[in-house]
C-alpha cells in the first residue's frame, strides 16, 4: 500500500515537516549520562564489547570528522547488529518499525541488519510503501518559512545551512518519494546520538551518523522502503527478542 495521499497532504500542509526538526538546536553534549540513555548509573566502557566501540568510533576521514559516539548514552538494543528477521519483502528492502524504533535492512537467509532510530512525532501519522529516490552526503538543510517564523534566529539559513556536524541532517540523507512526489520525509544522520530510541523530530527517521553512513553505503537509489505503524505492543517479525545485552 502506498503512502496515502490524504496522509501526505496533511503532513505536508501542516508544517512541511519543519525540515525534519520541530525546533533546531545546535548539537551539543547534553548534561548527564544517566538520564539520556539509561536509568541509574551509566555502564562503564569496560562492559561494552570492543567491536561496538570500533563500530561507533571516530571517523576522521569524513569531510567533517565525526567523533566517537559515547555508547554509555545509547541503549544497547539500538546498536547496529544482524538479527533474525522474517519478512515478505525482498532482500534489500528498508523496513522502519516505528513503534519499536528500529530500522531493518532485509538480508538473505531470513536475517536483517538492524539499526536503532529516532522517530519524529509526526512520523506516527504515516506508513506504507515508498522508495529512496536519491541520497546525499553531508546535505544542506533548509528550514521552511513556517519554521523561520517560529524561530527568527534561523533567518540566516533561509537559503540553506551548510553541511557539517551542526546540520540537523547529519552526515547523510536518504530522500523518500512516493512515485515522483517528494514526501518530505528523510532518513538522516544526527550528532545527537543520545536521542536514538525517542520521538524527537518532526517526521524524519534519524540515525547515529556512523549508522546512517553504513546504511547509505548498502542501499542504492530506488530502494524500497516500508514504514510499519503496528501498535507498540504487537509482535514484531523476527529478532525483536534478540537484543544485544551488555554483560553484567
Amino acid at each position: 500500500m502506498l503512502l496515502s495521499r490524504r496522509r501526505f497532504l496533511v503532513a505536508a500542509s501542516a508544517t512541511l515537516l519543519a525540515g525534519c526538526n520541530t525546533r533546531y538546536v545546535q548539537p551539543v553534549p547534553s548534561p548527564g549520562l544517566a538520564r539520556d540513555g539509561y536509568e541509574g548509573a551509566a555502564p562503564s566502557y569496560s562492559h561494552i564489547p570492543p567491536e561496538y566501540l570500533q563500530m561507533y568510533g571516530p571517523m576522521p576521514n569524513e569531510q567533517f570528522p565525526i567523533p566517537a559516539a559515547d555508547l554509555r548514552r545509547v541503549k544497547p538494543q539500538y546498536f547496529r547488529q544482524i538479527v533474525p528477521y522474517q519478512s515478505p519483502e525482498p532482500t534489500g528492502t528498508i523496513i522502519v518499525d516505528t513503534p519499536n524504533r528500529y530500522l531493518y535492512l532485509t538480508m538473505e537467509g531470513g536475517q536483517a541488519m538492524r539499526y536503532g532510530v529516532g522517530i519524529g512525532r509526526a512520523g506516527f501519522t504515516w506508513g506504507g510503501s515508498a522508495r529512496i529516490a536519491y541520497k546525499r552526503e553531508w546535505p544542506r538543510w533548509t528550514p521552511p518559512a513556517e519554521m523561520i517564523a517560529r524561530q527568527p534566529e534561523l533567518e540566516e539559513f533561509r537559503n540553506g545551512m551548510a553541511p557539517g556536524l551542526a546540520n540537523p541532517l547529519g552526515a547523510r540523507a536518504l530522500y523518500i518519494f512516493e512515485g515522483g512526489r517528494d514526501t518530505l520525509y528523510r532518513i538522516h544522520g544526527t550528532a545527537e546520538y543520545w536521542t536514538i530510541g525517542t520521538a524527537v523530530s518532526s517526521g524524519c527517521v534519524r540515525m547515529i551518523n556512523q549508522d546512517v553512513i553504513d546504511l547509505y553505503n548498502r542501499v542504492p537509489n530506488g530502494t524500497k522502503i516500508v514504514v510499519l505503524q503496528a501498535p507498540a505492543n504487537a509482535p514484531v517479525a523476527g529478532g525483536a527478542q534478540q537484543d544485544f545485552a551488555l554483560p553484567s
